[in-house]
């Protein structure tokens, strides 16, 4: 298997896939990986995941992103996908509050999130990122365009967080956090042998207060008009969890072992039109999976994984009743995935997955129901791994909702690192337990929902050298009866059908190292959406929550004992239901840091951020205001 050399920085912190791959899980032919510029990640010293797009879905568009080398910028999950193109945060405001993602214009409730490829939502249930830290990460790979080899609920991408790797000697680190708002962070953690194997242990925690100041368009038909200010009242959240993690090898089997938890309790402020001082919610997660790996002498190898999860869910206060309103989800699943290479050019792949979905919820429907997928696919190559064509076809049954996706891709690597690719597919899902019966805080279910379907394509060329890439990627998808969420006010989101709706636009994105001093990327994606059967007042009229313009930026300049780093975040306006009578504004967000790391045994490391610099007063999502400037002093301590 061809491996990436490790690169002498990561502060930047992304990569780009296409070629890179193809380098990652081995060409199929003895071709040597192209040459790749320094900013890229490299990958830990275990295999790649089955469940990896990068070894899974090996043609299609794949962002890398090291969590470690960001870990004293960020807090949670959330802010490290923000900046991948295609990708819309939909955010409740604060830290610890709800956070989900939007990829190429398909709902959050289509984006499959997975820990080291165990799936955190089913079908049709959105996952909230805020919810996992990136102490617990060592890369997140977003795939964006249709998942379809993932089966339902993939259908705008996957997000698979890859946790810490345990390693192969004893170190321990910690990390703290403290910053406006009253907003505490901390995690600690360490690995070593254990019962003949590597073991990681790791506990984090997050408090904050959330009670923000900021301004707000009371009277949004007169224009002109000057906004009061308010202070954000009931966003506090406090959150605490922990990770263990075990691996060893069995001669040609290695087996994993990964634990998962927190417990959670969080405010739930509401819009600025209507908010709910006394609601809130408690939230509990477990996960628990077990992988093994093997290899054999003819060239294939054999990962099977069995994994379950449990999620708990109680909402209290006046807008849920007098009783608390309680969920608990439970998913338990097991996977099988074969590879084999043949024939000189040919990688077979067969999948077989099972498992179920639960749910009690108060108002007695329980539903439930089994999985069952299978997938077969091949990649070929040609011309000495210059040409790869992959193609593979999925069916799964979902309760009583069968699915077939058939997905096909093609990679030209040509000479002097240029590439060019293309894929399509199609991919659908059922609407979610959560979507159809159960109240998310401001969300309302809707039980008439219908399964959505959607044909996905893009088509790609890059460019790649030593110090740098640049990529840019057309997309479309054509969707019927696609499900999105909408706000009416005064009442709360609802999930609604839209009979057919279209996303087409263009990714551009970059990444630049010149100088061992100064690295760089920048990302642009323009997106156009509209109802195409609907309503005579909504036709061709935008999808609500998909902003038409985005930008992206970072910087991070100087040496390993002084760094400043720079970032920028614009998005246009976007509208908040289909009638495009009220929009979100647009929004420029810049943040600005510097590092410094003055020993290097043990590694200690200090920063200062200033997130949102321009103090930028705006709203997410049905009136939920986003924090206004906010400056944080980071800790972090490491040793071997």
């Amino acid at each position: 298997m061809t491996r990436l050399a490790r690169a002498d920085s990561v502060d930047a912190g992304v990569t780009f896939s296409g070629a890179e791959s193809v380098a990652r899980t081995g060409p199929l032919s003895a071709a040597p990986a192209l040459p790749l510029p320094p900013v890229h990640v490299p990958m830990p010293s275990d295999l790649p995941s089955a469940s990896s797009p990068t070894t899974r879905d090996p043609g299609a568009l794949t962002t890398v992103i090291d969590a470690r080398a960001r870990a004293g910028e960020v807090k949670d999950a959330s802010e490290l996908v923000a900046a991948s193109p295609g990708a819309v945060v939909q955010d409740q405001g604060g830290a610890g509050q709800r956070k989900t993602l939007s990829l190429r214009g398909a709902s959050p409730n289509a984006v499959l999130v997975l820990l080291d490829g165990v799936p955190l939502n089913g079908p049709g249930n959105a996952v909230d990122l805020s919810r996992l830290p990136v102490a617990m990460l060592d890369r997140v790979e977003v795939l964006r365009g249709s998942g379809s080899r993932y089966g339902p609920g993939a259908m705008g991408g996957v997000v698979n967080l890859v946790t810490r790797d345990p390693g192969t000697s004893a170190r321990g680190f910690a990390d703290v956090s403290q910053g406006s708002f009253w907003t505490t962070t901390a995690s600690l953690g360490g690995a070593t042998k254990l019962a003949g194997g590597d073991a990681l242990a790791l506990v984090h925690g997050l408090r904050s207060d959330g009670d923000f100041s900021y301004r707000w368009d009371d009277k949004p038909a007169l224009a002109g008009n000057d906004w009061p200010q308010a202070v954000r009242r009931n966003n506090g959240a406090l959150l605490g969890g922990g990770l263990v993690r075990w691996r060893r090898a069995f001669g040609s089997t290695r087996l994993d072992v990964l634990g998962e938890g927190l417990y959670e309790q969080r405010g739930l402020a509401g819009p600025v039109q209507n908010p709910t001082l006394d609601a809130s919610q408690q939230t509990g997660r477990g996960t628990v999976s077990a992988r093994t790996v093997t290899t054999f002498q003819n060239g294939g190898e054999l990962q099977v994984l069995g994994f379950g999860r449990l999620d708990s869910t109680s909402l209290r206060g006046s807008p849920f009743g007098a009783a608390p309103l309680a969920q608990l989800e439970t998913s338990v699943g097991a996977e099988a995935v074969y590879t084999q290479r043949a024939f000189g050019r040919h990688r077979f792949l067969g999948l077989l997955s099972t498992g179920g979905d639960f749910l009690r919820e108060p108002s007695g429907k329980n539903p439930g129901w089994g999985r069952l997928g299978a997938m077969v696919g091949d990649e070929v190559a040609f011309f000495d791994g210059r040409l790869l064509v992959d193609g593979s076809a999925r069916v799964d049954v979902a309760g009583p909702f069968v699915v077939l996706s058939p997905k096909l891709a093609v990679t030209a690597l040509l000479p002097q690192g240029f590439e060019l690719r293309a894929s399509g597919g199609q991919a659908s899902r059922p609407p979610g337990f959560q979507e159809l019966y159960v109240v998310q805080g401001t969300l309302l279910p809707n039980p008439e929902l219908k399964p959505e379907r959607g044909l996905l394509a893009d088509v790609s060329a890059a460019w790649r050298a030593s110090k740098g890439s640049v990529q840019v990627t057309g997309f479309a998808g054509l969707y019927e009866n696609l499900i999105a969420y909408e706000f009416y006010p005064p009442t709360l989101a609802r999930p609604y059908n839209f009979a057919a709706a279209s996303a087409m636009g263009v990714e551009v994105e970059g990444a630049f190292a010149p100088a061992s001093w100064l690295e760089a990327q920048a990302s642009y994606t323009f997106m156009a959406t509209q109802n195409l059967k609907d309503d005579p007042r909504y036709y061709l009229k935008s999808l609500p929550y998909r902003p038409r313009h985005r930008v992206t930026g970072r910087v991070v300049a100087g040496v390993d004992w002084l760094k400043a780093r720079g970032e920028v975040l614009v998005q246009s306006e976007q509208f908040i239901n289909r009638t495009e009578a009220v929009a979100l504004p647009a929004r420029a967000f810049v943040n600005l840091g510097i590092a410094s790391t003055p020993w290097k045994n043990p590694r200690v490391t200090v920063a200062f951020d200033v997130k949102n610099v321009l103090d930028v007063q705006t709203q997410d999502l049905d009136g939920y205001p986003l924090p206004p400037r906010a400056a944080f002093v980071s800790l972090g301590v490491a040793f071997e």
